[in-house]
């Protein structure tokens, strides 16, 4: 099985929280559900979209906040206190830059038009291509070797199979 690429939405207050230690790292998607999380994989990349900086806040942020890899094991709850028990994900961060997304919208592949880029955002978590992770990951100046996205070593599988480009790989995959 492939590693899948992940972009989860939180208000920039709740994903810095899962990241503030980042090798003991967890993620909440989706108001705390768990059906989200068992759609992911360990070795999988994740990235924070923040929109805002508090939850239900009008302070648009409209950034990307952080950046890891899942860790093995399911999903588990975890009580917040307050009769809140979400479930978590293991997620192990690594050190990244917070990004606009401002400036790569016209580069994603997932926004297919440009007037409503935010239609996928409303679903919580969704897949992402390595091209657009890629974007995202440089953007935020992460180390794209131990993230398995050094362009080298995927230009060289895309090849492979016949493309010329990494975009043209995407399209074929």
């Amino acid at each position: 099985m492939s590693r899948k690429n992940w972009i989860a939405v939180a208000s920039a207050e709740h994903a810095r929280r899962g990241c503030a230690e980042p090798l003991n790292g967890y993620m909440q998607v989706c108001h705390g559900k768990c059906a989200p999380l068992k759609r992911m994989s360990p070795g999988d990349l994740v990235t924070y979209y923040s929109p805002t900086l508090r939850m239900g806040g009008g302070d648009r942020l409209q950034r990307f906040v952080s950046l890891g890899i899942v860790q093995p094991g399911e999903p588990y709850a975890f009580d917040m206190g307050g009769g809140f028990t979400p479930f978590r994900r293991d997620v192990a961060y690594v050190a990244a830059e917070e990004a606009s997304i401002q400036t790569l919208l016209e580069q994603f592949d997932f926004v297919e038009d440009p007037q409503r880029w935010g239609y996928k955002f409303r679903f919580g978590l969704f897949d992402i291509s390595d091209h657009d992770m890629r974007l995202i990951a440089r953007a935020m100046r992460a180390d794209l070797k131990l993230l398995g996205l050094e362009a080298h070593s995927r230009l060289s599988a895309a090849r492979a199979t016949g493309a010329t480009s990494l975009r043209q790989a995407s399209l074929i995959a």
